[in-house]
């Protein structure tokens, strides 16, 4: 038997202590970047803006103009967005804001800020939304504006909310309709996991609300986390580790992370009534529906109407927000579908090539006096 002979390495290929050095300090500066960048907060909504109305926590916004007064449409502009989520995500960095964008295009430009609830705001359901609060914020929104006409663009929830306040409120000044990812038909109980937890017998949302009261923001944030794990729980990660050398990328990647990061609780009554009477009974499209004490009637909806849906939805599929085309009552009517996300159609890195352009655009023709 003969001993196997020996491979030297020359000393030549062998890192130096000083190369492995620096290996360790770039390494340790990555990690220490990518634990500052996951603990801390970027800054959000930088776009100038001003109170102009309150009520309990909500706050109505009104943007500072940024063109000449003869380049200004003739409409202005309500957003609407969901009330667990805070609205910065549509004014998310300098530079990819949908509120700069639309500003800078000329629109007297407007947003509802709904804002945390507390213990005492419990009990709040749509029903206060649509009626209570929404009417205030248009009888202030047209006198600060000087216009008896407005367009609305409602977002997820808050598409929801303006679905039901044009339904009701159709002569109250509203020209133009813009609803994104709207979550209305629930009729395909199949579709989306949300929609397939929520109208399990086992699931009762009147126990947890009596437990809690207002719906904690974690428990809504981990439930949405959960449609898709890997990627929300790793996958967010992962991409801006092997992104943290690019500063646009990282400073994409900070901005949605601050916003996903500030979740808020949601009042317990709504939710009740969201899952029982939306998800499980499907009211609004089998037309039984009633805001204290009215019927709402899809078909009394008469404003223009844009209704953007993203293909890759896993939080409010498609399906439910297409059948609504077929009962409103307006004649002016789209569909726009958009590849993406829920987030992504409107924050994502295509949204000021795509969807905002398209907004605009049919806005635009419809926002004169």
């Amino acid at each position: 038997m003969t001993d196997s002979a020996t491979t030297e390495v020359p000393s030549a290929q062998l890192p130096s202590f000083a190369d492995l050095c620096e290996e360790w300090h770039k390494a340790a500066e990555k990690a220490e970047r990518f634990n500052r960048l996951i603990t801390t907060d970027a800054e959000l909504a930088p776009t100038p803006k001003e109170v102009v109305w309150t009520l309990n926590k909500a706050k109505l916004y009104r943007y500072i103009p940024q063109v000449e007064q003869e380049q200004r449409k003739g409409i202005p502009l309500l957003m609407v967005f969901a009330i667990m989520n805070r609205p910065h995500v549509l004014d998310l960095r300098k530079g990819h804001s949908f509120a700069e964008y639309m500003v800078r295009q000329g629109y007297d430009l407007y947003l509802l800020d709904w804002g945390a609830p507390g213990p005492e705001d419990k009990n709040l359901k749509f029903d206060d939304y649509v009626l209570e609060y929404l009417p205030r914020v248009v009888r202030k929104l047209k006198k600060v504006s000087g216009c008896q006409e407005f367009s609305m663009l409602g977002w997820c929830l808050g598409a929801l909310i303006s679905t039901l306040y044009a339904s009701l409120r159709p002569d109250d000044g509203l020209k133009n309709l813009i609803l994104l990812t709207a979550p209305l038909d629930f009729s395909d109980k199949t579709a989306g996991a949300f929609t397939r937890w929520t109208s399990n017998a086992a699931f009762n949302p009147d126990m947890i609300v009596e437990k809690l009261g207002n719906v904690p923001g974690e428990m809504i944030d981990a439930g949405a986390k959960m449609l898709k794990p890997v990627e929300n729980y790793m996958g967010s990660y992962l991409m801006l580790w092997d992104n943290i050398d690019n500063p646009k990328a990282v400073e994409a990647w900070h901005a949605m992370n601050t916003w996903v990061r500030d979740i808020i609780p949601m009042a317990g009554g709504a939710y009740k009534q969201l899952i029982n009477e939306f998800y499980k009974e499907n009211r609004l499209i089998e037309g039984n529906l009633l805001i204290r004490g009215e019927h709402v009637d899809l078909s009394k909806l008469t404003a223009n109407l844009l209704n953007v849906i993203a293909e890759a939805d896993h939080i409010t599929p498609p399906c439910q927000s297409e059948g609504v085309m077929d009962l409103v009552g307006c004649e002016d009517k789209e569909v726009f579908r958009v590849r993406g996300g829920h987030i992504g159609i409107m924050a994502g890195r295509g949204a000021e090539k795509n969807t905002w352009p398209h907004i605009e655009s049919w806005l635009a023709s419809r926002s004169e006096q």
